[in-house]
C-alpha cells in the first residue's frame, strides 16, 4: 500500500506541473463541447487529433486525450436532459428521465444530478482503478463467450422489460435494432448480407447514425408535425440546484450506478450501454415512487444512469493499461495513440512507464474536479437553451445533427440515410414504439451473434456448454428470474386484488 501511494503522489507531481494541468484544463473543456454536439462524439475528435502526437510529450497528450475522454461524458447528458438528443450512446438512457424532467421545470436539478453523479462514479472508479486494477484485470479475462453471450442477454431482456409500456413493443423494437446490426459483412466469414446491392452498407451502419437520426431528427421532425396539435409541455424553470428531497433520493442512485458500472468497463464488449441500462432497471424497481417514471421524470432514472456511465468509462482504463485489451471505440484510439509513441500497454506497462501510467491516473482524479467546476456553474446557462424559441432551436439541432453525421465520413447517403431513420423514428414514437432498444439491438447484437457463435465452438455444438460452466450457468439463472420473476409477481397481485 506504501508503494501504491509513494507511485500515486509521483503521478500528482507529474500530473500537476503546469503544462500538463493545461493539457487537462483543455482536454476536459474541448470533451465537454464535443459531448454536447450530437454525432461528433469522443471518438471521433481523438482521432482527429492523433497527429499531435508526433508534437507532444507522451503524458501530456495522454492527459489531454483522457480528458476529452471522459469530458465527453459529462456533455453527452447536457442535450440529452435539455434537448432529448444524446451527443453519446451511453447518455441515451439519460434521456429517458432528464427530458421528462426539463418537460416539468426541472431541468437544472436533472443538470446537477448528473454533473455531480459523474463527479462522484468517476472519483469513486478511480480510486478503484488505482486500487484493483491488476487484480480485476486478471478475473475479468478469465470470462469466455459463454459468460459473454448470457450478460448480452441479460441486457436485452432488461432493455425489453424496463423501456416503453407494452413488452411486445419493446421487443419488437430490439429485434429491429439486432436486424440493422447485422447489416454489412459477416464479422467471422466476411460474407455479405442484407445490403439489398447497396455498396454503402458494405461498412455496415453506423451506430451514432441511427442513434442521432431516432433522437435528434426524429424529435425535431416529431415537434414539426404535431407542434400546431399539442400544447407545449416545457414548463416554467423554477430552480437551478437540487433540493434536499432530490439530493435524499441521488446519492443512494450515484453510489448503486457506480458499483453497477464499474465491472463493465474492465470487460470487452462491456461498454457504457448495459450498465446505464441495468441501473435504470434497478432505479425504477426500487423507487417509491414509480409513477414518475416515463411522465413528470424520476431524478433516480437520471442519477444512476449517469453515474454508471462515468464509471464504466474509467473503468476501461483498467483492461487497457493491464490487458492491453481496449473495451471501447475511444479506449481503441488511446490505445494507438500509445503504439505512436512505441509504448505497448499490457501487464509490464507497470513496470517500464510507471510515471506515465501514475500520471494518467492522477489526471483523472483532476480532471473529474475540473470537470465538476467547470459545469456546475454552467447548469445555469445550458438551461437558458430551453427559452430559445422552439423553431430556431430545433433548426439548430437539425444543422448539428448533419454537421456532425456528415464529418464521420463526407458521406451523402449518410445524411439521406439519417433523415430516412428520422422519419422511420417519427413513425416510432406516433405509434408508442420504445427506440432505445433499437439503439441497443444494433450494439450488442453483432457482438451478441459473434460470441454465440465462439461459445458454439468451444461446446463442439452443445447447447450445454452455457450450464456447464459455473459464470455461464449463473447469468442464465439471473435472466430466467428477470423472465419468470415479474410477471408471476403481477399474476399473484392481480389474484389478491381480485380475491379482495
Amino acid at each position: 500500500m506504501d508503494t501504491l501511494l509513494t507511485q500515486l503522489m509521483g503521478g500528482f507531481a507529474t500530473a500537476g506541473a503546469p503544462i500538463n494541468l493545461l493539457w487537462a484544463f483543455v482536454g476536459c473543456a474541448l470533451g465537454t463541447a464535443i459531448g454536447v454536439l450530437p454525432g461528433l462524439g469522443p471518438a471521433v475528435t481523438v482521432a482527429m487529433l492523433l497527429p499531435i502526437t508526433t508534437q507532444v510529450e507522451p503524458t501530456a497528450s495522454m492527459i489531454f486525450f483522457a480528458g476529452i475522454y471522459y469530458g465527453a461524458m459529462y456533455g453527452g447528458s447536457t442535450t440529452s436532459i435539455l434537448l432529448n438528443t444524446p451527443g453519446e450512446t451511453g447518455s441515451m438512457v439519460t434521456a429517458l428521465e432528464g427530458f421528462k424532467m426539463a418537460k416539468s421545470g426541472r431541468a437544472g436539478a436533472a443538470l446537477a444530478t448528473a454533473a455531480i453523479g459523474s463527479f462522484v462514479a468517476g472519483t469513486i472508479a478511480t480510486i478503484l482503478v488505482t486500487l484493483f486494477a491488476p487484480v480485476v484485470a486478471t478475473y475479468a479475462v478469465k470470462l469466455g463467450p459463454p459468460e459473454y453471450f448470457m450478460l448480452m442477454i441479460l441486457a436485452f431482456c432488461t432493455v425489453t422489460a424496463v423501456l416503453g409500456k407494452s413488452a411486445l413493443r419493446g421487443v419488437t423494437a430490439l429485434v429491429v435494432g439486432v436486424a440493422a446490426g447485422l447489416v454489412g459483412l459477416d464479422q467471422i466469414t466476411g460474407q455479405v448480407r442484407y445490403t439489398g446491392g447497396v455498396p454503402e452498407f458494405l461498412d455496415g451502419l453506423e451506430v451514432v447514425l441511427i442513434a442521432v437520426g431516432l433522437f435528434a431528427v426524429g424529435e425535431t421532425l416529431y415537434t414539426a408535425l404535431y407542434e400546431g396539435r399539442t400544447q407545449s409541455q416545457l414548463n416554467h424553470l423554477s430552480r437551478v440546484h437540487m433540493t434536499r428531497e432530490e439530493w435524499r433520493r441521488s446519492w443512494p442512485a450515484w453510489l448503486r450506478g457506480t458499483f453497477i458500472g464499474f465491472p463493465f468497463g474492465t470487460v470487452p464488449a462491456g461498454g457504457s450501454e448495459i450498465p446505464t441500462f441495468l441501473s435504470y432497471a434497478t432505479e425504477k424497481k426500487l423507487s417509491k415512487r414509480p409513477e414518475e417514471f416515463g411522465t413528470t421524470g424520476a431524478i433516480e432514472g437520471v442519477a444512476g444512469p449517469e453515474a454508471a456511465n462515468n464509471s464504466a468509462i474509467t473503468a476501461t482504463l483498467v483492461p487497457m493499461l493491464t490487458l492491453g485489451i481496449p473495451t471501447s471505440t475511444t479506449a481503441a484510439i488511446i490505445l494507438s495513440a500509445f503504439q505512436n509513441y512505441g509504448i505497448q500497454p499490457g501487464p509490464q506497462l507497470f513496470q517500464t512507464s510507471a510515471g506515465l501510467v501514475w500520471a494518467l491516473i492522477a489526471s483523472l482524479y483532476i480532471g473529474n474536479v475540473m470537470l465538476l467546476v467547470l459545469n456546475l456553474p454552467l447548469v445555469g446557462l445550458w438551461v437558458k437553451l430551453l427559452k430559445i424559441p422552439r423553431a430556431p432551436l430545433y433548426a439548430g439541432i437539425l444543422i448539428f445533427a448533419t454537421v456532425g453525421v456528415y464529418g464521420m465520413r463526407q458521406s451523402s447517403f449518410d445524411l439521406f440515410l439519417m433523415y430516412a431513420i428520422g422519419l422511420f423514428g417519427v413513425l416510432m414514437r406516433r405509434f408508442d414504439f420504445p427506440t432505445a432498444p433499437v439503439i441497443v439491438g444494433m450494439i450488442l447484437g453483432p457482438m451478441a451473434e459473434a460470441q454465440l457463435r465462439n461459445a458454439m465452438s468451444i461446446g463442439e455444438g452443445r447447447w450445454t456448454v452455457f450450464v456447464e460452466r459455473p459464470v455461464s450457468a449463473l447469468l442464465l439463472a439471473v435472466v430466467l428470474a428477470v423472465l419468470i420473476v415479474p410477471p408471476a409477481m403481477a399474476r399473484r397481485r392481480r389474484g389478491q386484488l381480485a380475491a379482495a
